[in-house]
């Protein structure tokens, strides 16, 4: 399969080039969109909106809540449509909060706690949900009193610190399918604080199952990708993926790094090759899924502005797209004002710096004001926000 078939497909399937109606819609186009930051969620879908705006999102994760942000692949936060919640917890969530369990058991063991009185915790916290509603971690803090003692960490480290068991142990009864963030408290939609709430019922599903449907997902939205591709966006391990390629019936096709896998009603010569829509830009945020959803990323972004765009531990920053490929990046100045740089050597003509100063326009009109400072911050970002 070609790299121009590839970008084609990315271009249509990531709803990039013909937009989506809804944010469940934009978030079903690639599976999943990136909550770490909370800023990511309401920008990539507004990237692939036809009527982009905050008002939208926050109606499907608030009020519809067809749209839920959970912990899931790579103890990373997600915002995924409601259907989807099972197979992403059970396909991941179980191994990453055991992990996550025993770290926090160690941490509270130095201040003389044991798994009982953790456990207790963790009961009373439910308990509290359930008689007054959601909560944030402070007022929790109030009516469940352990929940802000305090615990040293890494001693003796460079990065020694304290934590609170709130902080820890909310975030691991998330990772146990327990909690959900719920709305924000207070501020604008790029606002981090939010309502703790308990989780809805879960179906139930065998990590196995779970995973193969998962991998489905994937190859439908991010596919053809490589094996290596899905270790590094699941974090599972390679026979975990390998298992979940072979229960979909996933069809090995060559790529340029070599051999890539998609669904079997997927090939070229079982239906007609994806037709290249007309040339399209974009503006997508700091760690939108489509720049972070493959490792081997030559094909749509030159190695030699990796660096640039990518900060060092694997977060994208703010990306310029044209035609299927990153040709630049872009950030707000403290003023809220928009800029872009394109990368030396790329073919950013007339008719693409047309197509991407109107999409700078368009969101800096949705954007009203608004300034979005990325959380995990990039060379070329914070070289064009300080100009």
């Amino acid at each position: 399969m070609t790299t121009r078939q590839r970008q084609a497909r990315l271009a249509l399937r990531h709803r990039l080039a013909r937009k989506a109606a809804t944010p469940e819609e934009a978030a079903e186009s690639v599976v999943a969109l990136h909550g770490t930051d909370p800023a990511t969620v309401f920008l990539s879908a507004g990237a692939r909106l036809a009527a982009p705006g905050p008002e939208p999102v926050e109606r499907a994760l608030y009020a519809d809540r067809t749209l839920v942000r959970m912990t899931g692949m790579r103890r990373t936060v997600f915002v995924v449509p409601a259907e989807l919640v099972p197979v992403v917890h059970h396909s991941s969530m179980p191994a990453i909060a055991r992990r996550e369990r025993a770290s926090v058991l160690k941490v509270v063991a130095a201040g003389g706690w044991d798994e009982t009185r953790l456990k207790d915790v963790e009961a009373s916290v439910l308990r509290l949900l359930a008689e007054s509603g959601d909560a944030t971690a402070a007022e929790l803090g109030v009516l469940e009193p352990r929940l802000r003692e305090q615990f040293r960490v890494a001693v003796g480290k460079p990065y020694e610190g304290v934590v609170s068991l709130g902080s820890r142990l909310l975030a691991l009864m998330a990772m146990d399918g327990l909690l959900v963030r719920r709305a924000r408290v207070s501020g604008t939609w790029v606002s981090g604080t939010h309502y703790w709430g308990l989780a809805p019922e879960m179906a139930e599903l065998a990590a196995h199952e779970a995973q193969a449907a998962l991998v489905a997902r994937w190859l439908a939205a991010f596919g053809p990708g490589t094996e290596a591709d899905l270790k590094w966006w699941t974090g599972w391990t390679l026979k975990d993926v390998r298992r979940a390629l072979a229960a979909t019936g996933a069809v090995a096709v060559e790529l340029d790094e070599g051999t890539g896998y998609v669904l079997p009603d997927d090939l070229p010569d079982e239906r007609e090759e994806v037709v290249a829509p007309e040339p399209w830009a974009a503006l997508l945020p700091a760690l939108d899924p489509t720049p972070m959803g493959w490792q081997a990323r030559d094909w749509y972004l030159p190695p030699e502005h990796r660096a640039e765009l990518f900060d060092r531990s694997g977060n994208v920053g703010p990306t310029v797209w044209w035609d299927g490929r990153v040709v630049g990046g872009w950030a707000q100045r403290p003023g809220g004002e928009i800029v872009w740089r394109a990368l030396p050597g790329a073919d950013v003509g007339a008719d693409a710096r047309a197509a991407i100063e109107a999409e700078v326009a368009g969101l800096a009109s949705w954007l009203g004001g608004i300034t979005v400072t990325p959380r995990f911050r990039t060379p070329l970002e914070r070289a064009l926000s300080a100009l």
